[in-house]
């Protein structure tokens, strides 16, 4: 359900408060106040003004230079691994400026470009800002609901009660020294970024080029001052005064232009491009403005007033007209209300961080503590009348604990001797290694010297540990082989037959173990042999099936 929420933009020469609550695809504006005072700082805007009612949940926009809107490109992670990186992120910008920080963050809408990433928009204000707000809304008689960036109460102004449309569309909101500024495509938020530098930079020039106050200065202006391009001035005063004004005009326009470059670079649009413009703020009703920009923009620069179809029927009288004169300046305010009393609103929320942990424990911890000790209270309950359960359960434990304390007893010696039994296996396959090697030997240099023919003999025999895959003796599994070299008297006769006589007589000694290759020389003047008797068996080739 919607809450009625009170949306505070406090200035440095105005207030706005606008109280109500979202319902029904539009805001019902039940309270309303336009408070101007004094150039001041920002205690001075709190105490120097009285909305004429009371702050109840207040949605209070922060801006300027303690405010500092950034964007980080992450993968697209659960929402607990983001919350770890963006606390990193707040830490680290922290302790680079010195100052506490509160923050809060939201994921921009996808977008194509950025396809398997998510773009975060991560706010930050100065604890020090945040500290004066609420001393100053405590003041006022106020309740805090949270501080929200002015941009994103300007993308909910817009997302609200704009005409949305498919075209990218740059909305600013020109205040007296600040500028906010957000990028849309369609309904779709692409950039926020608030500016230093506001109406008061005209002010300020027509002040210095007609040596005025700075209260005369504003009169000036807008009486005037035209900045419509081409526009002849009505008397050389109005010349002069448009030329004072034009050059800072012109710095609004950079700081416009520079926030399009800006999102290109920092939210990698590389082909962004405008398609229109839509001030609001009490900047933005300046004679010539809006076709100043759209002349140095070339694009259409039109006024944003979302309260066409804002619901204000339940205003007084005076509510209502003041409301009806300051529509442009009230924008943030709108948004600030909307964003709070909408549930489904893009909202980033900052909190103080003692005022954080307060509404944490509140919200969380003090509920938790309440369900432990709900708990807790039925396990003693639970416990009292299931007591004799337990004590069975405790009995059959301990006759449990008893089988697994003998069990894991057995086990352990069965792990010790499986080790003792490896050990003792390397070992005896060592020496038997060793023992078989010697005998190998010894039984084929039997063989041989029982079948060598006469003109036949060994010049060299050797013994190693080595693979022979010819010998069924696989890489991995080495096994003792005995390599011999022998030779033949030149021209003796028949030398094929005679060895192949002396292989046969050799593998008949040795069968059936032995696993043998020869090679000799085309003229049988050379040969060698490769022999093991530790070599697997041959698979058995499988038996012909039986004629019927």
């Amino acid at each position: 359900m919607a809450r009625t929420i009170t949306g505070v933009d406090i200035g440095t020469r105005s207030n706005k408060y606008l109280r109500g609550q979202y319902k029904g695809n539009t805001f019902h504006v039940s309270s309303f106040a336009y408070v101007e005072h004094a150039p001041s700082n920002l205690a001075g805007a709190w105490s120097a003004s009285d909305a004429g009612f009371k702050l109840e949940q207040s949605r209070v926009g922060v801006t300027g230079r303690d405010v500092n809107l950034r964007y980080t490109r992450v993968p697209q992670v659960p929402d607990w691994q983001l919350k770890k990186l963006m606390r990193f992120e707040v830490e680290e910008i922290g302790g680079q400026s010195g100052s506490e920080v509160a923050s809060d963050f939201n994921v921009l809408p996808p977008q194509a470009e950025n396809e398997g990433e998510d773009v975060v928009l991560l706010a930050m204000a100065r604890e020090s800002i945040l500290a004066s707000h609420l001393e100053g809304l405590a003041g006022a008689g106020g309740a805090l609901d949270a501080f929200s960036p002015n941009a994103l109460a300007l993308y909910n102004a817009w997302l609200r009660y704009g005409v949305i449309e498919d075209d990218t569309i740059l909305l600013a909101n020109i205040g007296h020294e600040n500028v906010d500024v957000i990028l849309v495509r369609g309904a779709d938020l692409l950039f926020a970024r608030n500016l230093t530098g506001g109406a008061k930079l005209i002010d300020d020039a027509i002040a210095e080029r007609f040596g005025v106050s700075a209260a005369k200065a504003e009169e000036l202006k807008r009486k005037i001052v035209d900045l419509t391009p081409g526009v002849k001035p009505a008397d050389a005063m109005a010349e002069k005064a448009t030329r004072s004004a034009s050059a800072p005009a012109g710095a609004l326009l950079s700081l416009l232009q520079s926030t399009v470059m800006f999102c290109k670079s920092q939210v990698k649009l590389t082909s962004l491009r405008v398609d229109r413009v839509l001030l609001c703020g009490g900047g933005a009703q300046l004679k010539g403005l809006s076709k100043f920009l759209s002349n140095g923009m070339n694009v259409p620069v039109d006024l944003f007033d979302p309260f066409r179809v804002v619901e204000t029927g339940a205003l007084d009288p005076d509510g209502a007209a003041s409301l009806e004169e300051h529509r442009l300046e009230s924008v943030i305010a709108l948004g600030l209300a909307t964003m709070a009393s909408d549930p489904n609103a893009y909202s980033v929320e900052i909190l103080p961080a003692a005022l954080r942990k307060r509404r944490e424990f509140m919200g969380g911890t003090l509920w938790m503590i309440v369900a432990a000790a709900v708990a807790v209270a039925y396990l003693g309950w639970y416990g009292f009348t299931t007591r004799k359960q337990l004590e069975s359960v405790r009995t059959t434990v301990s006759g449990l604990e008893a089988r697994e304390k003998r069990a894991k007893a057995v086990d352990k010696e069965a792990r010790e001797l499986i080790v003792a039994n490896e050990k003792l296996a390397v070992e005896a396959f060592r020496l038997q290694s060793v023992a078989g090697s010697g005998e190998q030997l010894a039984r084929s240099l039997w063989a041989v010297a029982e079948t060598i023919p006469s003109d036949f003999w060994l010049s060299q025999a050797s013994s190693e540990w080595r693979f022979n895959e010819n010998l069924r003796v696989p890489r991995g599994e080495e096994r003792p082989i005995l390599h011999m070299e022998g030779r033949s008297r030149e021209g003796t006769s028949s030398p094929a037959q005679l060895f192949a006589a002396f292989v046969a007589g050799v593998a008949t000694r040795l069968a059936p173990a032995v696993a043998m290759t020869q090679n000799p020389s085309p003229s049988f003047d050379k040969f060698t042999l490769d022999l093991t008797l530790f070599a697997p068996e041959a698979p058995v080739a499988a038996a012909e099936e039986k004629q019927p």
